[in-house]
Order: C-alpha cells, then structure tokens, then sequence
C-alpha cells in the first residue's frame, strides 16, 4: 500500500530513530524529508506546509513527557499529526435504520461500481443483506458488470439497460427492494466535475433516492486534481464519507488525503487491491502504522479471523498449535494465506517486516508456493499426511505428475522441514506472547 511514501516515511523515522541529538537544524531537515515524501505522492503543497509546520513548531515548544526521549517524542508527532491529517480516529459506517440507503458518487474510472459490490460483500460479512440499484445510463454495460461481479455474491442487482433515464431507475429500484434488505446501495454514473449536466443529475437523484449517506468514491491514484474534484462534489451534495479506491503498491494516494483534507468527510474503507475481498474499514492509526513501516498487528488478526471461519482452516490452525504439521497442514495453509491476499501484503502488517522485505524477494517466494501448490496436488493423501515416507522414488513419481523436476520436490520439503521446526519453536511458551502468537491464539477463539 502506497509504497514509494511508505518507503521515504519509513526512512525518515529510522533517521530520527538513529539521531543523538533532535535540535533545530535537525528538525528542518526531517521537515523537509516529510515534505518531499508527501509532495511527491501528490498531497497538496499547501497541506504539506501546514503539516510540517506543526510538526517542527510542536516538537520545539511542546514540553517533554515523562518516559520519552526526545527523538521518540519526535516520532510521536510525526505520527499523531499525519493521524491528525486524515481523520483521527476510525468512523464506522452506522446502519440505523432498514432500509438503510447508501449513494454512490465517483469520478469516471474511480472504481466506483467494483467499490460498491465491495462494501456490499463487507456488510454482508457483518451479517447484513444488501441490494444494489443501477442509475448509470453513461457508461455502457454498467449494470452487466454489476450482475458478473455479484453472481456468486448473493447480492440481487436492479437494471434496465435499456432505460436511459437515471431518476427513474433509481424509483423503480427503491420500490422493487422496498425494506426487504437493510442497505439499498445505489450506484450512479461517474461523472467530472465540469460536466454540468450529470451534476445536475446528482442533485435530482439525491432528491429522489433521499439517501441516509452519500458515499464519494475516491481514486487513489488520481493525484493532485483529486482536491478540486472532491470539493465539486461537496459544492453540490453534503458528502458523509469516502472510500479511497485502488490504493495498492502503485497508488500515490496523495491526492486523495488532500481530498479528504478538504472537504473534512472521514474515510471509512480503503481498497487494497483488484479482488473483492480486498477491501477494509479504514482505521487511520493502523494506516499510518503501515506507512511509517510500524506494522498493523491488528489487521493481520482480522484478516486471519476471518479465512479461519471454516472448519478445515481452523482444524489446521489447531493442529499446528498442537504441535503436529504435515504437507496436509501446509497445503492448508498455503490456502489460508491466499485468502488473506498476497504474500507481501500480509508481510507488511508484521511491525519491521514489511520494509525489510523487497517486493521482488515476497514475488520470488511467491512463484515458489505456486509451484509446491502444484506438487502437492501430484502427492496422494498418505504422502500428505506422512512427508516422512517421501523417498527416492516417491520423489521421481510426484515431479512427473506435477511436471516439475525431482529437486523442486526436494526443495518442497526442505521447505516443509524448515517451516515445521520454525512453527515448533515458534509456537512454545515463552513465544506465544509474540506477535504470531497472538495471531494463532485469536485465530482459535
């Protein structure tokens, strides 16, 4: 997520880290670190200026307090001004009501209708059903990506892909799902800010639709023009929240905290990524912990938590526990992690292992569990459940099924050994306390 100011945060904090002295000159040329990490990912120059001015004049006046160093004082308000900057403390997305209705606004391109079949399968992990309305006539098969995206979902789409006027859809919708769902989404067209017409035809909707919450859908690629924008949308409609899209490794995501800087509407989700399940309540002291390289424990919980659900996963989490781990185990796992989303994405909530860790290095590794995937599909459920049966023959048998070679599968268990002995170790007493630790024994509950 955001890696180019992820990586120059994160150096930043390790400069000052490595500091034996925080005076004047020093805080200038951290200042000026921060503000060339945030200019270049596109944060308004005038919000930069603001923030680091704040920064320097709080870590010069402000008195020191009991416990902190001077450097990790520094660091505190590095960190609790960027929080300051985005929204300060997570804004939950409250259904009061049912149906509880929800409009989608967004530029053209934003992500806006894969967002809204995101948040969508959110509320329907929280255990609330929700429906989705189509009003977007612009863009040509709207409403049959909206059906493909939500076909194994569970989520009824309403549409006429025929039927070009926006109001009219937005009625019919409404009284089609009458109160039958808690959430009533209603995807609109994507529209820009000098198309005078489609901003008219916001203001209509709105009127019609009376939504409880207006939702803009940010993309977080967008860059600098995403501050005037933003502040189009607010001229014409009060906004309750924003989702910052297609926030990924590539995204600069300036833009859209100057977005948010502007109009003052607390973020509520963040899109990580092209999959649907690649979407999460945005909280921002997690996020900057991600940015400043300080991991996100709690994330990492959550995500575990939730591909824990089944039977299968939570039986191979009680087996590792346990102490006993097979190929079984490990081809279970490798599922896990899957769900959970990419390698690195997931060694970026782990505090100091993200930044350790190129991205190349996680690809790398990534290629190599695809290709032990393959190999444990060639293996038969006794070899699985007794890795220590894998001999020389056994070897050449599984690298033709698999159609690899005999040191791939020599590679696999090498793998294998290494990761049981880590888990052991890992898993004892004295390391539960830690981290993983304490992912594996919320994962249980």
């Amino acid at each position: 997520m955001l890696e180019g100011l992820s990586d120059s945060l994160t150096k930043t904090m390790k400069k000052i880290s490595g500091m034996s002295v925080i005076d004047k000159k020093v805080l200038k040329e951290i200042t000026k670190d921060i503000q060339k990490a945030l200019i270049q990912s596109d944060v308004n120059v005038k919000v930069v200026f603001k923030l680091t001015k704040q920064i320097e004049q709080k870590a010069l006046e402000e008195e020191l307090p009991k416990g902190l160093s001077p450097k990790e004082h520094v660091m505190r308000i590095v960190y609790q001004e960027l929080v300051n900057l985005i929204g300060q403390k997570p804004e939950e997305l409250k259904i009061t009501k049912k149906p509880y209705k929800l409009m989608m606004l967004g530029l053209q391109g934003s992500g806006k209708t894969t967002t809204t079949v995101k948040l969508a399968k959110n509320l329907k992990k929280r255990g609330l059903t929700s429906a989705i309305v189509c009003t977007d006539t612009w863009r040509p098969a709207a409403y049959e990506q909206l059906k493909q995206l939500t076909e194994d979902l569970d989520i009824p789409v309403f549409g006429e892909p025929e039927n070009k006027d926006a109001v009219d859809l937005a009625q019919k919708g409404l009284d089609a799902f009458g109160n039958k769902y808690d959430i009533v989404i209603v995807d609109t067209a994507g529209r820009h800010k000098e198309e005078e017409d489609l901003l008219e035809e916001m203001r209509t909707l709105s009127t019609v639709v009376e939504p409880d919450e207006v939702i803009l859908v940010i993309d977080g690629t967008i860059g600098q023009q995403a501050r005037q924008q933003a502040k189009a949308f607010k001229e014409t409609t009060e906004i309750g929240s924003i989702i910052v899209s297609k926030l990924d490794g590539s995204a600069k995501g300036g833009g859209a905290l100057s977005a948010v800087a502007e109009i003052r509407a607390p973020i509520k989700f963040i899109g990580t990524g092209e999959r649907v399940d690649d979407f999460e309540a945005f909280d921002p002291e997690r996020f900057i912990s991600r940015l400043l390289g300080m991991g996100d424990i709690e994330t990492l919980i959550e995500k575990a938590s939730e591909v824990t659900a089944d039977k299968e996963d939570k039986e191979m989490v009680e087996s590792i526990v346990s102490g006993k781990f097979t190929l079984k185990d490990m081809q279970n796992q490798l599922g896990m992690m899957k769900k959970m989303g990419s390698l690195q994405s997931i060694m970026k909530l782990i505090p100091g292992m993200g930044s350790q860790i190129p991205a190349s290095a996680t690809m790398e590794t990534e290629e190599k569990l695809e290709k032990y995937k393959v190999l444990m599909q060639s293996m038969t459920d006794y070899e699985l459940e007794n890795p220590e049966v894998i001999k020389k023959s056994r070897i050449s048998r599984i690298s033709r099924g698999a159609g690899l070679k005999n040191e791939d599968v020599k590679d696999l268990l090498k793998y294998y050994n290494v990761t049981k002995k880590a888990l052991k170790g890992g898993m004892g007493k004295r390391n539960m306390s830690g981290p993983m630790g304490k992912i594996m024994r919320r994962m249980m509950k």
